[in-house]
């Protein structure tokens, strides 16, 4: 017997579930039909276990230099079994935890793979959903009101270069791995090709990155790149810019070679592994949109500003649709299309006011555009930049790399945007956020009294330098 709803939505990731949980907070019959785990990719395979491994790898790294700070140890190893072990008890704590969110909202769930239907007997308009169970009993038909489609996303691969899940990997296989390799070529230089050069470096891998581009990290300002490409250096960590893998010769024994094409000449590399980071694909295959009008353009599917689709009462968020590809920005797209459905007329979301994260060592985070950016759009910019080498705390924590730069308009004073790389940036981001949300000046940011001894000076005294005030640099 079919099942009636206000709102069904296909996938239970982060977007999915917190659009179920808001749907449940403004009365709407909700249900969310997930083929996997709630939490998706980000609790299961993405933000979460990474982190918990970047957080193990820190913690080495800093206990092998551990007489830089008066402790004097011996016999430092690494247990990479328990580093897993406590990796998953930390994402199983976080998935009980969203499984008593949804039973608290009342939510239903249906394990299964969703496919939406074209018209039918069921109803006159395309968005009925088949559910076929993993248990394999017979399909659910679910008839909702609305639908979101929070499918999600999975690790894009290079033709060619196939993925055994051994030797070749995307982060999705180095995440289950038993143990570490000696050596290993990551072909990717973006934010998870750099978290995972990072993490494994810390652990004592030795790391080689091929990147595409001529700068890794290319979405981010070009000095935040250029500071990152020193460190990793400084850590022995082989940075490679302006390469073309070539997959063809990719040659598999007991350990992997493959060659690169670096500024028109062909360069080997060798190493244990392969992991493949060269970004992610939308998962819009075998949901039925072929059974709808709703557009996709490059894989993404199509929405305006709502996140409503062609089909004006199914709506799509988070990687499905391109974009920004964090869970943030998917768990608030989510909201705003819950509230729209709701007829709550909620705000259309501001890109540019969101933070962006990568939790490297040292950390990146962003907001706002990059000076290269704000220049294209025609902004007469000015700079301010503070080093964390003139930041007691930073001094005191053993972390002193990286900076803080603040970029404005010369005529409206508007901050434009905020870079920072070094310890603990991701924590702090948030403040410059608020700042381009409240439309602060870097006058008002400097006049926020920043306590002593803190990271965060940096940041007041970063808003100080755009007008040549720094106090202490």
């Amino acid at each position: 017997m079919a099942k009636e709803y206000d709102l069904v939505i296909l996938g239970g990731g982060t977007g999915g579930y917190v659009a179920a949980i808001r749907a449940s907070q403004l009365g709407l019959k909700t249900a969310i039909v997930e083929k996997g785990k709630l939490g998706g990719t980000c609790l299961h395979k993405g933000c979460i276990p990474s982190k918990a491994l970047l957080r193990s790898a820190e913690v080495f790294a800093t206990t092998k230099k551990s007489e830089e700070f008066g402790v004097e140890t011996t016999g430092v190893s690494l247990n990479f079994a328990k580093v897993q072990e406590r990796k998953n008890n930390i994402i199983e704590q976080l998935h009980k935890g969203v499984q008593h969110l949804i039973k608290q909202g009342k939510i239903d769930v249906f394990a299964g793979t969703g496919r939406i239907l074209g018209p039918s007997i069921f109803s006159p308009m395309p968005g009925t959903i088949s559910v076929e169970m993993n248990d394999e009993t017979e399909n659910e038909m679910l008839i909702p009101k609305n639908v979101i489609i929070g499918t999600g996303s999975r690790p894009r691969t290079l033709p060619g270069l196939d993925i055994d899940g051994e030797l070749v990997m995307t982060s999705d296989e180095a995440l289950q791995m038993d143990s570490l390799p000696h050596s290993i070529i990551i072909v990717g230089g973006g934010v998870i090709g750099i978290e995972w050069a990072s993490m494994l470096s810390d652990f004592g891998v030795e790391v080689t990155i091929i990147e595409y581009a001529d700068r890794i990290l290319p979405t981010e300002d070009k000095e935040i790149s250029k500071e990152m490409q020193r460190l990793m250096k400084k850590r022995k960590i082989n940075v490679v810019t302006s390469a073309k893998v070539l997959p063809e010769t990719l040659l598999k024994g007991e350990t992997v070679t493959i060659s690169a094409e670096v500024k028109g000449i062909e360069k080997q590399f060798k190493a244990d592994k392969i992991l493949v980071s060269v970004g992610r694909i939308a998962n819009t295959e075998g949901i039925g949109l072929e059974n709808t009008d709703i557009q996709v353009e490059k894989g993404f599917i199509v929405t305006n500003d709502f996140y409503q689709t062609k089909e004006s009462h199914i709506y799509a968020i988070g990687d499905c649709i391109g974009g920004l590809q964090l869970a943030h920005v998917a768990s608030h797209e989510g909201i705003v299309a819950v509230e729209h459905i709701a007829g709550e007329k909620p705000e259309p979301l501001d890109y540019r006011l969101i933070s962006k994260c990568i939790y490297s060592a040292p950390e990146v985070a962003s907001v706002g555009y990059t000076e290269e950016e704000a220049k294209e759009k025609g902004h007469k910019v000015k700079v301010g930049k503070f080093s964390f080498r003139a930041i007691g705390k930073a001094l005191v924590f053993g972390e002193s790399d990286g900076f803080v730069k603040m970029i404005a308009d010369e005529e409206s004073n508007d901050i434009l945007g905020v870079h920072m790389i070094g310890p603990h940036v991701t924590d702090m981001i948030s403040e410059a956020g608020l700042a381009q949300v409240l439309d602060a000046t870097p006058w008002e940011v400097a006049h926020t009294i920043h306590p002593h001894p803190t990271l965060s000076e940096a940041i007041g005294e970063a808003a100080l330098a755009v007008d040549g005030k720094a106090i202490h640099g």
